[in-house]
């Protein structure tokens, strides 16, 4: 076994005791008010920096293209209130008709 799969291992072993662990904590922690109001917020962070990363990255360099405006497009539709496979067609249409014309 090369250093390669050490380090898949070694990840996959911390990963599972991080995830046990936290399955370990007591209710009277999780239930504290401030801790629940974060718990909430996680997950929109993670995906907004997900967004961020995919949209305005490629490999280290930061970079504006087709993804911007499918973005664009995607706040804009979610501002009219459309529903969500409107939004997600809208920004994947826009953006692919870019990249096509690009």
């Amino acid at each position: 076994m090369n250093k390669l799969w050490w380090g898949v291992i070694g990840t996959s072993a911390a990963v599972f005791a991080l995830k046990y662990l936290g399955q370990s904590i007591p209710e009277k922690y999780l239930s504290h008010p401030k801790i629940r109001s974060i718990n909430g917020y996680i997950p929109i962070v993670l995906l907004s920096a997900l967004i961020g990363v995919q949209t305005f990255t490629e490999k280290t360099k930061l970079m504006i293209d087709h993804r911007t405006l499918g973005l664009g497009v995607a706040i804009l539709a979610l501002a009219l209130r459309a529903p969500f496979p409107i939004v997600v067609i809208s920004a994947a249409a826009s953006s692919a008709t870019l990249y096509h014309f690009s």
